[in-house]
């Protein structure tokens, strides 16, 4: 038994024999039990059968108390053992045989049971119980659970075990301390504190008994975090320890970056440090944040008013400790970030004036950093006094400047604050700033957990002026947190690599060793604080003697010194060493000897290394800029140069003079298609080879390759830069000697290299190979460059968009760049792009940099050139609000001021550059500096100009002043003045440009854009605090700024309209940058997103207008129907006179047409509202609609009454003649009622030939007798005559004299010739020649065009058999106006109008009076009465011999009534249907697409009579086409038939409808059931009266078998319905169409009818009342006749072509006077000709002249054209693309 269970036995107080029980009653029984043992153990009495006596237990000990077990050991007699053990919770017992070892089970653990046991004989005597107490164990804790492991603490728990348990003993034990600490608790959680960092720690854990014994421990072992992992977890930065965070993560724009949410916890701590970092904010180290009690207690005091005194509660206030040092959030961003983002901390905490990690700690592995990589991107710019005569300055990197380095370490504790005294030491009196971070800074007291060792350095740099310059030499400063006794090897480093070293401290005794064991190369002084106790001067007397140190090299804080004389003293000793180093060593260097003390460099990674190597190998070979620029990037030279030019030449034609433009054309495209063989015909430079090899290597190693180029080419290229730059600025501010200027411009250009121009190199490679053949291996191999460069932009690196030296865009370089990123983020493209303009040195890229952190060059020695876009990645968060993924920026090269501009004409380049950027940006940043307002009133002119244009294109940008330099509080009230005159300013501006772009209806700038002056205006400060180059960034300028941004994106999350994805950016792009070339810009934009956003419009506008006239077309056909059932027996009306119906539809038509009318505006007003496709691009357009529906609801009003007054004018017309027709038939029906009495009466049966002879008789007798007045025909000529002289009433005298000298019926017998000879009259004689050419075709052309349209309608009108009707002449003299007033461009005079329209209507009066004529005879009674008298015959016949007449009756009333108007109902219905199926076609959709798909067909068919048919009579081949198109999609029957058996159902449902009412009706006889079948289909079908009335006579069928019988035939009529429509042809269907679709169609397409002026090119415009006419593709003016007068060949120059050269035209409309082509809006105002989309957009029609140019001269009687070369070499397939081009067509 071991020694603890032993112990508890005793406690348990165990004897050998306890009995417990009292019973008496037992004991008797006990007692008096037989014994039944006979053999006896040795050492005990045998019981006998005559004994009763049962020997006790004896001793019984406690072999193993367990935790459910316990094990007692007895001395075995062979009895049984009765044992009971009982607890307070838990009770049993056992019997088994009697051993020496008994185990009992089952028991609670931690439980004290009592067992009672007693030996019982088998007689059942028993002996005395033997008792004892015991402890089972206790359960040891089950599962523990370590959790919160921190680098000092841990927490545990665990889970409570089975029983009872009084309390837990904890151990903590570690490899090098046994037992660190053993902590009892009583409850199942504990946490250890004051643990160390990353050591492995043992816990133990056991329950504990109220006696103290204790359960078997439960071990786990557990290591506590490191200071810098606990750190980074606190800090939410642990998985960027790993992964470290890029530049991309933290430039995005997410929610941090735009609110202003308080710092609530630890994990905001280093977001809130790098958002104000990245903005360059000095506040960016005040990290303190106000937890939850606190701000809960200061509430408190605030409301409960507590004002009272509570010193307590002062002097316990919150401290900072809980806090992290910013120095600890510094080192730890520093950590877990990748080389680039430590880059740009460094940078912007150098643009701070904070210090730079030198030397960066890592406590966990115990290494340092040496941070040369992260300093390599700070320079600094700085005037030492020896330069401070000459103002020259040096500008360098601070890790290649060889400054000596001063170092300020501190030795064991030192009561001197060391940082706040060398921030002290750095600051003049006027300036003191935080460079270092110190106790008394917000959290500078918290305890650093992992940023001692850190070494920091600072720069001082004199600015050259003595009064202000602390040290006249620039000069490092290092800084070391810690003791030296705790970081020997930092100390070392800075020994070697200082000019001096400054010991702090307050006591020397333990640092003697390592003070006097270094190999110094700096001088040793050291710094103590003598007002301290503990201040021990021999200590310090012995290492200074040890040292070899003078007084010079010992500093004191004395007894009565302040800190200000202190810092004096010390600040002259380092002043000394300034002047006279013995050391100076470029950071650089320092690497050497890092490596030689085991410290790392960050620029030691593989993939720097390699970077290094690529980049280096490429600069090294760098002599002079401009040779190697020519040698080793030869292609974006002058060779680019010169395409660029000829590019705008090709757009512009300034140089063409008296030459043929196509011909010009044509050679320019020769000359650029040599320059692209030139660039071809390089090899790739090595340079260029090596340098696309290195940007093709994997993701980070070419980010460090970029850079290196950067840093070296910058390198290279800063000292003749700088000071080219400042001799720049100094002669531009006085201006005088321009040609230096221009000189020191050109050198600037030339010593310019930067990575940018490795990429320009690049573009130009792809952009040449590109014109090579697609199977050109050259092409090929260059085919990745594309992806290549959209990778970079992903990563954040600027994409060049505008070549500033070369002013030119890359297009198609750009364009498959840009096409590439859009494919590697798709679909998540949709961006927005914000863009900075101003004047040059304003502080733009700046102002760029420090709103989005992004990183555009702002180095004095370069300024921005061209413009470059730069993207940044939205986070999620922030896409809801912005709806979009990206943000684009783009930085642009200052506009110049006019003087500058002349220089070079770079003002037309400033023009290009504001317009393109301001059209590709969402919203536009305008950068003023507020000192020079001439300036900024010559920029607000470009920038003004820019947003007009985009204004007239449709585009929308936001725009934001922004004034820099105004450092007032109050600069926003101070300044409304300045905002007043800036308006003023705008204002006149925009009138400027309205007046140059011809766009004067805009007076003001608020007309141009929205703009308010309070809040588009933003007023910045100063970007330094104070005298740079020691002056911080200005808190204000970042905090402005940033407001700037909150503001933009807050703008840009309103914008109406949605996102431009990266594709139509692009298109964007190419079409600002098109149009931006010509001199033109407003009438050259051709935008593919305009086109698709106004085709959409079309499209839905014709679907509005198509809906409307369908409706209007079937409520016309019901009212005419009403109309001509008026005064039948099928009128439902009560109007009782035909005027009255008349005047009630005519309210009826009004009352839909408005409703119609409405729903047009509403739709169109709906359809601007919608924010998705880019609807706000054509919003110029919607009021040219809206007036299309008013336009068209005056059209269709007087349609509609015109039909209704003839179809009301006809009908009255025929009740008359239908009233005669009645009574004639009564009175026939009467005698042929009494002939039937009379033969029926005649006793003989008569035969059929007595009865016809009978009825023949009785016929002629009473035709006789019947009174016919003969129908007169109306004088149709008269009546035209009429309408034709009051049509030209007020035309003047002139035209009534024309009109006299011929009668109408001498009219247009022959066909119509224009001859000119009156006009010779009034036009002098040198006009006649070319008059009679061009003028008479032209008129003659017009009016053929005239009478052809006229003639269709007539044919139409004649094909309908009606009567004349006097409307038909109005609209015939309508149409001729309307078709006079399109063309009034040609100037047709009086003496063309007269004879012109006497012509037409002499062919419309004979063509009426004959149709007139042949209704009147079709119509006379005499004749209806004879057609009818066969029937009446049968119908004698069937009476007299009294047959059955029901079924035949039912037959004939099929037949001759309810057929024909069935009949009709399908053709009034038919022309409609067919409309709407043709307008499903994508070729009649819209009138862009019809003249697409128009001259896609002729280009298919490709022959000249097309071609030719095309051109010289347009509408009749347009016609024609258009018809072909319906019958070639009726050409299967079954369509037609589908909308055919549509309508006859309609009608069989009506007919039966109208049966089943008529037989509910109390009809009495078969007359009245069959009028009131024809009442109700009064409204639907028009039954002929004539055949109505002869069925009518002699009719007795019986009334129900008649509806049996019609029921029938009507089934049958429906089914021959079908097979004859079945069987009809589609040309016969249009034939009989009261609406002919092929009319309808034309018309809805020809649109307005307006042809180009020039080359005849019809208008696409949508809606026929557009103000502005335009046609997608242009042609060559001799395919129009045109021919030079001199050769008589025809002319080759294309008109989209001659707008933009100094070609001139002359026509009627000049009065024949040359006038230029540029301004031909002065004669064609209405006309709208943009240059081509591109230059090979007119390739269709060249390809057509080139190929039919000797027809075509035949045709026209001239001479061949001289075609240009390149037109012969355009085939079919490039003919077809340049026509989708043109159409916009994918």
């Amino acid at each position: 038994m071991d020694k603890s269970v032993l112990q508890s036995e005793k406690q348990c107080g165990m004897t050998e024999s306890a009995p417990t029980m009292d019973n008496t009653e037992e004991e008797e029984e006990f007692y008096d039990a037989p014994d039944t043992f006979l053999d006896c153990e040795e050492g005990d009495s045998p019981a006998t059968p005559q004994s009763d006596y049962v020997p006790p237990p004896g001793e019984v000990t406690v072999l193993h108390a367990g935790t459910e077990t316990v094990s007692l050991g007895l001395t075995p007699v062979r009895y049984k053992l009765h044992i009971d053990y009982s607890s307070d919770t838990h009770e049993g017992s056992e019997i088994m045989e009697d051993s020496s070892t008994v185990n009992v089970d089952g028991l609670h653990p931690g439980t004290e049971y009592t067992f009672r046991i007693t030996r019982r004989a088998e007689n059942g005597n028993q002996s005395e119980t033997a008792s004892l107490s015991v402890f089972t164990d206790p359960s040891p804790p089950a599962q523990i659970t370590v959790y919160q492991v921190s680098s000092e603490s841990l927490s545990l728990r665990w889970d409570t075990p089975a029983g009872k348990v009084e309390s837990y003993i904890v151990t903590c034990c570690s490899e090098e301390e046994t037992c660190v600490q053993e902590l009892t608790t009583d409850t199942n959680s504990l946490t250890f504190s004051s643990l160390k960092p990353g050591v492995c720690y043992s816990l133990q854990v056991s329950s504990q008994l109220k006696n103290g014994r204790r359960s078997k421990p439960v071990v786990t072992s557990v290591q506590t975090k490191k200071q810098l992992e606990t750190l980074l977890e606190d800090l939410g930065l642990e998985q960027h320890y790993k992964e470290k965070l890029s530049l991309s993560t933290i430039l995005q724009i997410d929610e941090r970056t735009i609110t202003d949410e308080s710092v609530e916890r630890n994990s905001d701590l280093p977001w809130y440090f790098l958002k104000k970092l990245m903005m360059v904010n000095v506040t960016a180290r005040n990290v303190k944040y106000t937890s939850a009690c606190e701000s809960v207690h200061e509430n408190h005091d605030a409301m409960s008013g507590n004002t009272g005194l509570d010193l307590k509660n002062l002097v316990n206030s919150p401290n900072s400790g809980d806090m992290p040092n910013p120095l600890d959030i510094i080192t730890a961003l520093f950590l877990c970030s990748d080389g680039f983002v430590q880059q740009e901390m460094a940078l912007k905490m150098s643009m701070c004036q904070f210090s730079v990690p030198l030397l960066l700690p890592n406590c966990d592995t115990e290494q340092c950093t040496l941070m040369l990589w992260a300093m390599r991107d700070i320079v600094k710019k700085y005037r030492p006094q020896s330069l401070s005569e000459s103002k020259g300055f040096i500008e360098d990197r601070v890790v290649l400047s060889n400054l000596p380095m001063i170092s300020f370490v501190r030795l064991g504790e030192c009561s001197l604050s060391k940082s706040e005294i060398l921030n002290k030491l750095l600051s003049n009196s006027q300036q003191y700033h935080d460079t270092f971070v110190h106790h008394n800074m917000e959290c500078g007291d918290s305890p650093r957990k992992i940023s001692s060792g850190l070494v920091e350095i600072t720069w001082y740099l004199p600015c050259g002026n003595k009064n202000m310059d602390l040290f006249s030499e620039p000069v490092a400063v290092a800084n070391l947190r810690g003791d030296i006794a705790s970081f020997e090897t930092q100390y070392s480093f800075l020994c070697q690599t200082s000019a001096a070293v400054f010991v702090f401290f307050d006591n020397l005794d333990s640092g003697c060793r390592l003070l006097t064991n270094q190999h110094y190369k700096a001088q040793i002084f050291l710094v103590g604080n003598h007002q301290r106790k503990s201040f021990n001067l021999d200590a310090l007397e012995k290492v200074a003697t040890e040292l070899g140190l003078t007084n010079s090299n010992i500093i004191f804080k004395a007894k009565r010194m302040n800190d200000a004389d202190f810092v004096k003293n010390l600040r002259k000793t380092v002043s000394d060493v300034v002047e006279n180093p013995k050391m100076k060593m470029p950071i650089e260097q320092m690497a050497d000897i890092a490596h030689e003390l085991g410290i790392l460099v960050d620029e030691d990674s593989p993939e720097c290394q390699t970077a290094k190597k690529n980049a280096d190998a490429i600069t090294a070979e760098i002599q002079d800029t401009l040779t190697y620029k020519e040698a080793q990037l030869p292609l974006q030279g002058q060779i680019w140069k010169e395409l660029t030019c000829l590019e705008k030449e090709e757009f512009r034609l300034r140089k063409a003079g008296s030459e043929d433009i196509e011909e010009y054309k044509s050679d320019l495209r020769v000359e650029k298609r040599k320059l692209r063989e030139k660039q071809n015909s390089y090899d790739m430079s090595n340079a260029m080879t090596c340098f696309i090899n290195a940007i093709s290597s994997p993701g980070i190693e070419r980010c460090y390759f970029l850079k290196w180029m950067r840093v070296n080419l910058d390198n290279l290229s800063r000292e003749k830069l700088s000071g080219l730059r400042e001799q720049y600025k100094k002669k531009c501010m006085s201006s005088e000697n321009k040609e230096e200027i221009k000189d020191i411009d050109t050198q600037l250009s030339n010593s310019s290299l930067g990575t940018e121009h490795f990429f320009r190199e690049m573009g130009q490679i792809y952009e040449a190979s590109v014109s090579l053949p697609e199977t050109h291996p050259s092409r090929q191999q260059l085919q990745h460059l594309p992806k290549l460069c959209a990778g970079l932009l992903l990563d954040g690196f600027p994409l060049e968009l505008v070549d500033g030296d070369a002013s030119n865009i890359p297009l198609r370089w750009v364009s498959d760049v840009l096409s590439q990123l859009n494919a590697l983020v798709s679909p998540k493209s949709k961006i927005l792009v914000v863009t900075v303009l101003g004047v040059q040195s304003t502080g733009k890229s700046t102002l760029l940099n420090t709103m989005f952190g992004v990183q555009f060059a702002v180095s004095s020695g370069r300024c921005t050139r061209g413009a470059f876009m730069l993207l940044i990645r939205v986070n999620e968060d922030v896409k809801k609000v912005l709806n979009c993924d990206f943000m684009v920026i783009i930085d642009t090269e200052g506009l110049k001021s006019p003087e500058l501009a002349q220089l070079d004409d770079s003002h037309e380049h400033d023009n290009e550059l504001a317009t393109l950027v301001v059209g590709l940006s969402d919203i536009t940043i305008i950068n003023i500096a507020m000192e020079n307002s001439t300036e900024m009133k010559d920029i607000l002119q470009i920038v003004v100009h820019a947003f007009l244009r985009m204004k007239e294109v449709g585009k929308k940008p936001k725009c934001q002043f922004v004034h820099q330099n105004v450092s007032d509080v109050s600069a926003h009230e101070k300044n409304l003045r300045d905002r007043k005159l800036l308006l003023q300013q705008l204002n006149e501006m925009t009138q400027a440009a309205a007046k140059m772009e011809k766009k004067e209806e805009n007076k003001s700038f608020t007309d141009v854009m929205e703009y308010s002056p309070d809040t588009g205006n933003w007023y910045i400060p100063g970007l330094w605090n104070g005298n740079p180059p020691m002056a911080p960034v200005n808190a204000g300028y970042s905090e402005a700024v940033y407001e700037l941004k909150k503001n933009i994106i807050q703008m840009l999350g309103n914008c109406d309209s949605s996102a431009n994805d990266i594709s139509e950016f692009t298109e964007w792009m190419s079409s600002l940058w098109n149009a931006v070339k010509h001199e033109n810009f407003i009438f050259s934009f051709r935008n593919s997103l305009v086109a698709d956003a106004y085709m959409r419009l079309c499209t839905e506008f014709n679907k509005w207008e198509w809906e409307f006239k369908k409706d209007m077309y079937t409520w016309v056909i019901n009212a005419q129907t009403r109309i001509s059932n008026f005064g039948t027996v099928a009128v439902k009306s009560e109007s009782h006179d035909i005027r009255e119906l008349l005047t009630s539809l005519k309210s009826e038509a009004c009352t839909v047409l408005s409703k119609w009318e409405t729903e047009l505006l509403e739709n169109l007003t709906k359809y601007f509202k919608q924010t998705e496709g880019h609807v706000y691009l054509v919003e110029g357009y919607k009021e040219d609609f809206a007036n299309s529906s008013k336009s068209l609801r005056r059209e269709m009003e007087r349609s509609v009454f015109n039909q209704l007054e003839a179809a009301a004018d006809i009908r009255q017309g025929m009740v008359k003649l239908d009233s005669i027709k009645e009574n004639h038939t009564k009175q026939l029906e009467e005698r042929v009622c009494a002939l039937i009495e009379e033969c029926q009466k005649k006793k003989i049966k008569m035969t059929d030939k007595e009865l016809d002879n009978e009825f023949d008789e009785m016929w002629d007798k009473t035709l006789k007798e019947l009174s016919f007045c003969e129908q007169k025909a109306t004088d149709v000529f008269t009546s035209v005559s009429q309408y034709l002289r009051a049509n030209l009433s007020h035309k003047g005298s002139h035209a009534s004299e024309l009109f006299s000298r011929k009668t109408l019926q001498n009219c247009g017998q022959v066909p119509f010739k224009y001859t000119v000879e009156g006009v010779y009259n009034h036009v002098k004689h040198t006009f006649k020649k070319w008059f009679n050419k061009d003028q008479v075709a032209a008129m003659q052309q017009m009016a053929d065009s005239i009478i052809a349209t006229c003639e269709d309608f007539m044919t139409q009108k004649m094909e309908r058999k009606t009567n004349y009707h006097e409307t038909y002449i109005q609209e015939i003299l309508h149409m001729i106006d309307e078709r006079l007033q399109n063309n009034r461009d040609l100037k047709a005079d009086i003496e063309f109008e007269v004879p012109l329209k006497q012509h037409i209507c002499g062919v419309a009066a004979r063509k009426f009076q004959k149709m007139h004529e042949d209704f009147i005879h079709v119509n006379d009674p005499y004749r209806c009465l004879n057609r009818n008298k066969e029937k009446f015959r049968t119908d004698f016949m069937d009476v007299f011999h009294k047959r059955d007449q029901c079924q035949k009756k039912a037959e004939e009333f099929t037949e001759r009534c309810l057929k024909p108007a069935v009949e009709d109902f399908v053709n009034r219905s038919l022309g409609p249907d067919i409309i709407g199926e043709m307008l499903t076609c994508c070729q009649f959709s819209t009138r862009m697409f019809f003249q697409y798909s128009v001259l896609l067909d002729l280009l298919s068919m490709d022959r000249f009579e097309n071609y030719l048919s095309y051109i010289c009579s347009y509408e009749g081949y347009v016609k024609e086409w258009t018809l072909n198109q319906i019958k070639e999609h009726f050409s299967n029957p079954s369509k037609a038939l589908e909308f055919e058996d549509r309508h006859i159902q309609s009608s069989i449902n009506s007919i039966n409808n109208a049966i089943n009412e008529a037989k509910t009706g109390k009809s009495g006889n078969l007359k009245t059931f069959v009028e009131d079948i024809c009442k109700e289909l009064g409204d639907k079908l028009v039954i002929s009266q004539d055949a109505l009335g002869a069925f009518m006579i002699l009719n007795n069928a019986d009334q129900g078998q008649f509806a049996h019988w019609l029921t029938q035939c009507v089934k049958d009529m429906a089914q021959a319905l079908r097979e004859k429509f079945k069987k009809t042809n589609i040309k016969m269907k249009l034939k009989n169409l009261h609406v002919k679709p092929q009319n309808e169609l034309f018309t809805k397409l020809i649109g307005c009818g307006k042809q180009c002026p020039f080359c005849k090119a019809p208008c696409e415009a949508g809606g026929n009342a557009h103000t502005e006419h335009w046609t997608s593709v242009h042609r060559s003016r001799g395919l129009g006749r045109r021919k030079w007068d001199d050769t008589k060949k025809l002319v080759t120059d294309i008109c989209s072509s001659a707008v933009i050269s100094d070609v001139r035209f002359r026509c009627s409309a000049t009065e024949h006077q040359w006038h230029p082509y540029k301004r031909y809006r002065e004669i064609f105002p209405d006309w709208k000709i943009a240059p081509d989309v591109s230059l090979e957009a007119s390739d269709y029609w060249k390809y057509v002249f080139s190929k039919f140019n000797k027809k075509f001269a035949e045709e026209y009687s001239s001479k061949s054209a001289d075609i240009p070369e390149s037109w012969k070499h355009i085939t079919h397939k490039q003919a077809e693309a340049s026509l989708k081009e043109s159409f916009n067509i994918k």
